[in-house]
């Protein structure tokens, strides 16, 4: 009797359409293709594949630690699994959404994934104390803000170097997150001299033809594979049709700080007397509290959630 074919473990580095790359232990790399119409896997993904030929076929996907995704009405779009942690790089100027970075701050919440946020362009002095101002407030809730300089255009001036962020990457799987204008591409051709070749081996490897970053690409920063970094596409907007309203307060630091102090368990924190949230909004009286912007962002969220269409 034949014996049965033996199934490999391998890690998902990349993706096209419905074919993926799939690196093994020792470091070979190779196609491997989804069983069934619909592709389950995603950059981060531990499986288990079947050779075929110079090919394989994914035949397992692992339990997954946690899947960093975002959902809007139309579709749900995975960037990647078992995640130590995410990035989101912002900059001074072009001035960033503040909803647009609550939101995937609330993303990587919801599957307990660290965020750290990167405010890049300190070398633009005015601009970026503004932003770093506004940055206070995460500050003050818990999340560990990055100054850099990736490319300073002053004169005389030079990149910051990269102290600060490598020691908090190191040994840890992160995703690059950042709207386009950030300095993504910037940081993640400082942290990898050799990304665009790498970027040109896999589209070579998918035959995709070209690559402007359409896809999230896993890299790894040190020989030994410890570190490693997942560049994903920029994103402009950031859907959390998964998140239950109710469940939105818990997500947010500075809310769910004074969730507790509510008179009724099911506050929507809107509208109900004697909530917390409302009776600890930022004032002269109390400055220590929720700020309006941050408010305004939350209860425009429960808002969009709560209109979500099935």
């Amino acid at each position: 009797m034949a014996a049965k074919p033996q199934l490999e473990p391998g890690l998902v580095i990349a993706g096209h359409g419905r074919h993926v790359w799939v690196e093994t232990p020792d470091g070979r790399r190779l196609i491997c293709h989804p069983r069934g119409k619909k592709s389950q896997t995603v950059v981060g993904d531990r499986v288990l594949w079947l050779a075929t030929e110079d090919e394989g076929t994914i035949e397992k996907v692992e339990p997954r630690r946690n899947l960093f995704y975002r959902q809007d009405e139309i579709r749900t779009k995975s960037f990647a699994a078992n995640l130590d942690q995410v990035l989101v790089l912002i900059a001074a100027e072009p001035e960033f959404s503040e909803s647009q970075l609550s939101r995937a701050l609330i993303a990587a919440e919801a599957e307990h994934i660290r965020p750290i946020i990167a405010l890049n362009k300190s070398d633009l002095v005015e601009p970026f104390g503004r932003a770093w101002d506004r940055m206070g407030i995460y500050r003050d809730m818990g999340y560990q803000v990055v100054p850099l300089a990736l490319k300073p255009k002053s004169p005389g001036a030079v990149p910051t170097d990269l102290d600060t962020l490598l020691p908090l990457m190191h040994g840890k799987t992160t995703l690059v997150l950042g709207p386009s204008g950030s300095g993504k591409s910037t940081l993640i051709n400082r942290l990898l001299p050799d990304a665009q070749v790498l970027t040109n081996e896999i589209s070579t490897a998918l035959n995709s033809g070209k690559h402007t970053t359409t896809s999230t690409s896993l890299y790894w920063v040190d020989p030994d594979k410890t570190t490693a970094v997942i560049d994903s596409p920029g994103f402009q907007e950031f859907g959390l049709n998964h998140i239950e309203p109710m469940h939105l307060a818990g997500l947010m630091p500075d809310i769910k700080a004074f969730a507790g102090e509510c008179k009724f368990y099911n506050c929507t924190h809107l509208h109900e007397p004697g909530c917390g949230v409302l009776s600890h909004m930022k004032s002269a009286d109390s400055p220590q509290g929720i700020s309006a912007n941050r408010y305004k962002i939350y209860s425009d969220l429960f808002a969009e959630l709560s209109q979500k269409r099935y």
